[in-house]
């Protein structure tokens, strides 16, 4: 009885201790489990996060670092952090980015359509006041009072006395047709009708009836009042009927006859005012009224002539002077949707821009693809696609769009949107860790920005100069598709530029200069109107030239570039742009004003 108590309270000792024990062994199994699951969880959260570039976002990489193309720190990709009301298709960018993207945006409003429109024309005579005097009857020139052209005249002043044979016999008749007068009027009034058809005047065929001899030397009066533009006779010519003699032209009033692109014709009315100025009359401006559209367009210029008239009492305005005129005209009186062109992608169906979203933390733009009505000056109206108050991106749309495509979303070549090949160098692959030490060399610090740029990058900075100088050619002949062509030579040549030569400050300074190079030649490549392409090209020439002054540049076929600029460009405002030679070849004007400007600047 004693023994079996023993080994009950035995039994009871060893069943509490294997208690204890397996308590002690699965929780801490379950701990060790949990905690690993965890570390693993983890672990695995840590592998999906994607790393990438504020300044090239087709930078993924699996871990933090230093950009293999800038040097700059990789941040998190934050578009797996979305709000729940977040849409697929928005494309989400840093301060940052966007800052150094040049992106700006501006809130869509309703406005009076608008259109400044810029004329060139030219001084011509009145064509109602030009008399040409020819020669009614044969004869010879005896004696010249007008001695050479240019000379003024009055209405009934001597040009020039003419001895005639015909008019000689024609005066006689009209003697002898005297005595019949009474008897056979008839006769009179054919002999008296005959010298007026010679452009005798009544006074002097009253002289010839009271004298009653005839008059041998013949004087030849101007029809008109006004300027001998023509004399096509010298003494002792002898002259035949018709023969071109003498032209007056009076021009007390001048036409300027102004040439409109087709395109701009539906923003000009007759009464619609033009201010202009005269190249040759600086420092006064003229105002006149649209009289006259021409109904017909010039096959080959594809213009049309705009007439306006003017008084010229002081006869400072010439024929043949150039004149430069801006037209401001309102073809509609209500409000309608106007964005900025510098919006509007375009791809040749579709017009796109890019929406802000509201209501966002991080800013964030959305594929919208709008219907524009007429163009407006540097506006477009919107027929559909927008409304009031919203907010789209005015400049920098193309960094937007490029990524929208690196992320797959809807973009401007693929409004459905889905991924695409990156390629930035690598084909957008992650670089190798030999290939970061490579390109993660730290910039030298010390001197110029000129000297921190390599001779590789100068000599492709070079390349890209010398596509532009074709380009400038191009603008210069005004030949749009030769235009295009260059601009996207040139635009090619930037292209391979190798951003990747240039660190830190150095680099940023040049993303500053190269984005909107971009887009405006872009913007060459993609507007229509050559008039539209050179408000791109003006600021073309305005950052390629900062480049070249901050940078410098090798490989240029020429061994010195000038800096050239125009005072009656755009609105007079003035545009520059760069030339290998000082010869003044005006690329935004063309044949109109080729030699307008002058050199301002030697680059090298």
């Amino acid at each position: 009885m004693k023994i079996e108590r023993k080994n009950l309270i035995i039994g009871a000792a060893m069943l509490v201790a294997g208690l204890v024990l397996g308590w002690v062994f699965f929780h801490s199994s379950k701990s060790t489990t949990g905690t690993n699951e965890t570390e693993i969880a983890e672990h695995d959260h840590e592998g999906e996060t994607i790393w990438t570039c504020s300044m090239h976002p087709q930078i993924r990489m699996d871990k933090p670092g230093q950009c293999p193309i800038c040097g700059m720190d990789l941040i998190p990709l934050e578009e797996n952090k979305t709000e729940e009301t977040s849409d697929p298709a928005e494309i989400k960018m840093t301060e940052s980015a966007i800052g150094l993207a040049n992106i700006e945006t501006v809130q869509v409003r309703k406005g009076v359509p608008e259109k400044t429109i810029y004329l060139l024309g030219i001084i011509k005579p009145d064509e109602r006041n030009i008399a040409a005097l020819t020669a009614r009857f044969g004869g010879r020139i005896e004696k010249l009072d007008i001695n050479f052209t240019g000379q003024n005249v009055r209405k009934g002043d001597k040009l020039a006395t003419i001895y005639s044979p015909e008019l000689v016999s024609a005066q006689r008749e009209l003697l002898e047709a005297i005595k019949y007068k009474k008897t056979n009027p008839g006769f009179y009034n054919a002999a008296r009708t005959k010298l007026k058809l010679w452009d005798l005047t009544e006074g002097q065929i009253d002289e010839l009836e009271n004298s009653g001899k005839p008059t041998h030397y013949f004087s030849l009066l101007s029809p008109i009042s006004g300027t001998v533009t023509k004399r096509d006779v010298a003494i002792g010519d002898y002259v035949k009927v018709g023969s071109p003699m003498f032209e007056v032209i009076n021009l007390k009033k001048v036409w300027v006859m102004f040439d409109a692109y087709e395109n701009d014709l539906p923003w000009i009315k007759s009464g619609d005012e033009i201010e202009f100025t005269i190249q040759s009359l600086p420092g006064k401006v003229y105002t006149g009224r649209v009289k006259y559209i021409d109904p017909f367009i010039n096959a080959k210029t594809r213009v049309a002539k705009v007439r306006v008239e003017l008084s010229n009492p002081g006869l400072l305005l010439k024929p043949e002077m150039f004149t430069a005129g801006i037209l401001k005209s309102k073809i509609k009186k209500t409000n309608d949707l106007l964005i900025p062109k510098s919006s509007i992608l375009w791809t040749g169906k579709r017009a796109v821009v890019y929406v802000k979203v509201p209501d966002r933390e991080q800013p964030a733009f959305i594929y919208r693809e709008v219907v524009l009505g007429p163009e407006a000056g540097n506006f477009y109206v919107v027929s559909s696609g927008l409304e009031d108050g919203e907010v789209i991106a005015m400049n920098g749309v193309f960094n937007i769009d490029a990524a929208a495509q690196l992320a797959g979303k809807p973009s401007m070549m693929n409004p459905e949107g889905g991924k695409v090949s990156t390629g930035h160098n690598h084909g957008g692959t992650p670089m190798s860790d030999e290939e970061m030490e490579k390109m993660d060399t730290p910039a030298n610090e010390s001197g110029k920005i000129k000297e921190k740029a390599p001779m590789d990058f100068q000599m492709q900075l070079g390349e890209v100069v010398n596509n532009y100088l074709l380009l400038k050619d191009a603008f210069v002949d005004s030949n749009e598709k030769d235009v295009e062509a260059a601009a996207q030579k040139t635009l090619d040549a930037l292209g391979k530029v190798n951003m990747t030569l240039l660190k830190g400050d150095v680099h940023n300074q040049w993303m500053k200069l190269q984005n909107p190079i971009e887009d405006n030649l872009k913007g060459i490549i993609q507007m229509k109107g050559i008039e539209m392409k050179r408000s791109h090209f003006s600021i073309v020439s305005d950052k390629l030239s900062e480049a070249i002054k901050t940078f410098g540049i090798h490989n240029t076929e020429t061994s010195a570039l000038y800096i050239e600029f125009c005072p009656m460009a755009f609105d007079s405002k003035g545009a520059f742009w760069i030339s290998e030679t000082k010869e003044i070849k005006n690329p935004y004007f063309g044949s109109a004003m080729l030699t307008c400007g002058e050199v301002k600047e030697t680059l090298k």
